[in-house]
């Protein structure tokens, strides 16, 4: 049997607004079935309405003690980077131990976590980072950050619909016709194609934005009117077909073709990224200052930095009579349906590097290699080493 004589740990994440488990009572049966011993800590999927009970059912042990979990497994499914736990008076790392693998998103490269990555590296755990998955079609049932940023890109729409003052959808009534509202979603890879099917679901006049053609014309394809930003597909398109960091007399180029747009939205969904990089600034102040008071801002690329100007990360403010919103935990607000994509990505991952009961971590594989985080009391992983100053 594939996880025969491995325990794998399960705890209950303590991030402040974390409702999502890193598995679902049917992942937790395909591992306990597979021969594997599956602990999950006391209410851990309470948040995702998931019982201990229905874990119990499936094959898991319910431990009271995160401690002993983390003790006793080899290796540890999370949603969120390991955090200072208050009610144990100790980092999640420090109940770590050589050897044990964390499957997680640990995301190595920004600063608020370098510490946390040295710790976990010194400590021998090999750590491997859900958001270093590549895309590529052996890794599709794998790829967790796609997931969320489904997730993301559907719930992004609802909250800033909920914020807004009129309808979204063109709506009859006996004084007349009310108009549609306005969406532009800046950014049409996975989230912003979620937000842009999403808007237009809802009835609102859709504008996408993005300066990869292909990206665009998928936009399109869902309904949308595409935005020229004047950007050549040359400068725009990088490696693996992700958009590029552009040089800045070109991102200027951009702000100019997309003002008009933005500054007649009712709403905005940022969702435009740059692997490895802070998010470009497309809404600039004056933008702000210039669109409709009750307007909505939601900045899903909050976690790069953002791409609103005035975006407040964690908070939704008002300036200039438009609500903005740095909302940095989106998927988390969708916990039942994340959890359950999550869950599997993450099963799918693991069932990877696994083999007849053994862990192996093989660097000939690109799906592992680009993940993996530390080994062996060393950190490999290049975007991490190169933030710290390392290379």
């Amino acid at each position: 049997m594939q996880f025969q004589g491995l325990v794998f740990g399960v705890p209950k994440e303590i991030m402040q607004g974390e409702r999502r488990v890193a598995a679902i009572p049917e992942t937790v049966k395909k591992m306990a079935s597979g021969g594997a011993k599956v602990l999950v800590e006391k209410g851990a999927g309470t948040g995702a309405f998931f019982s201990d009970d229905e874990y119990a059912k499936a094959g898991a042990a319910i431990v009271d003690d995160v401690e002993e979990l983390y003790s006793e497994a080899d290796i540890i499914l999370k949603v969120k980077e390991p955090l200072f736990n208050s009610a144990k008076n100790m980092h999640e790392v420090d109940m770590m131990h050589e050897g044990q693998v964390l499957i997680t998103f640990l995301h190595p490269a920004a600063p608020s976590n370098h510490e946390m990555i040295k710790k976990l590296s010194a400590k021998g755990v090999v750590g491997l980072t859900l958001d270093g998955i590549p895309r590529i079609s052996r890794a599709q049932a794998m790829d967790a950050l796609t997931s969320m940023s489904t997730v993301a890109g559907y719930k992004s729409v609802l909250m800033a619909a909920n914020r807004l003052p009129k309808f979204m959808p063109m709506i009859g009534s006996a004084v007349g016709m009310i108009p549609p509202a306005n969406v532009t979603v800046l950014g049409t890879g996975v989230a912003g194609l979620q937000a842009v099917a999403t808007a237009k679901r809802l009835g609102a006049v859709v504008h996408a934005v993005d300066i990869r053609p292909d990206a665009a014309e998928h936009a399109k394809s869902l309904g949308s009117r595409v935005v020229d930003t004047g950007v050549p597909s040359g400068i725009a398109v990088g490696e693996g077909g992700y958009a590029r960091h552009l040089p800045e007399e070109w991102l200027i180029r951009e702000r100019e073709a997309i003002k008009g747009t933005i500054i007649k939205s009712d709403i905005v969904i940022a969702t435009a990224l740059v692997p490895g990089r802070l998010a470009p600034v497309l809404v600039t102040e004056e933008m702000v200052k210039a669109m409709k008071p009750g307007s909505a801002i939601v900045d899903v690329a909050i976690d790069q930095g953002g791409n609103c100007e005035l975006t407040s990360g964690g908070e939704v403010i008002e300036k200039y009579g438009v609500s903005i919103d740095g909302t940095k935990n989106i998927p988390g607000m969708v916990p039942e349906s994340s959890t359950t994509m999550f869950a599997k990505n993450v099963l799918n991952y693991a069932s990877n590097f696994v083999k007849d009961g053994k862990i192996v971590v093989d660097l000939k594989d690109e799906i592992t290699a680009s993940s993996l985080v530390c080994k062996d009391g060393k950190l490999v992983h290049a975007g991490a080493r190169e933030a710290m100053g390392l290379n």
